[in-house]
């Protein structure tokens, strides 16, 4: 592959306009007629041009593109969506700043460390993996589906939810007695 080669990938990539790429996405990007050991050492020049950052396997950003913590959480583990104390955070229920990226999936838990940043992966059953939206680039709970998840987990022995740092009032209450009547019994259930 020549120069000309790279510099046509590299401008394929940008027009995209995606930030995080699969290997499927960028095969599909790139040429799926390429013989595998050609696109593999594409990605690989791509990757020592400073175009493309391989994440993990199978998983790559662009090396000057811009991702919200919470699109890598999403990206990194799927099916899962921000939630617990990072996303009481996002919603302004819990002031302090966790130090890790939690998430939930219905798959097994996980804690996958990059760029210095810990992002965790905590299971919950498929029943219960329902309760947000899809914000800008990426999946947050609600933040009452996020109090109810912590709520289970600490139910479960998996985790502690510390109400009394909590801002409760700024949740709504009618969602919140929805979505808690789709949980199983959970004792203690705060007062809004």
């Amino acid at each position: 592959m020549g120069t000309y080669n790279l510099a046509a990938a590299a401008k394929s990539l940008y027009e995209a306009r995606l930030t995080l790429l699969t290997t499927k996405t960028l095969r599909d990007l790139l040429g799926p007629a390429l013989p595998e050991a050609s696109f593999f050492s594409l990605l690989d020049r791509l990757g020592r041009a400073g175009v493309l950052r391989r994440l993990e396997r199978d998983k790559y950003m662009l090396a000057d593109g811009a991702a919200h913590d919470f699109q890598i959480a999403n990206f990194l583990y799927e099916p899962s969506y921000v939630s617990l104390e990072t996303a009481l955070n996002f919603h302004g229920i819990l002031p302090q700043f966790p130090y890790e990226i939690a998430s939930v999936t219905p798959r097994k838990p996980v804690v996958k460390t990059l760029d210095g940043k810990t992002y965790r992966y905590v299971h919950l059953k498929q029943s219960l993996f329902w309760g947000y939206d899809a914000a800008p680039g990426f999946l947050v709970a609600h933040p009452e589906k996020a109090l109810l998840d912590l709520l289970y987990l600490q139910s479960k022995g998996l985790a502690r939810a510390h109400l009394d740092e909590m801002e409760l009032s700024r949740l709504d209450r009618a969602r919140f007695e929805a979505y808690a009547g789709r949980f199983p019994a959970l004792k203690g259930l705060p007062r809004l």
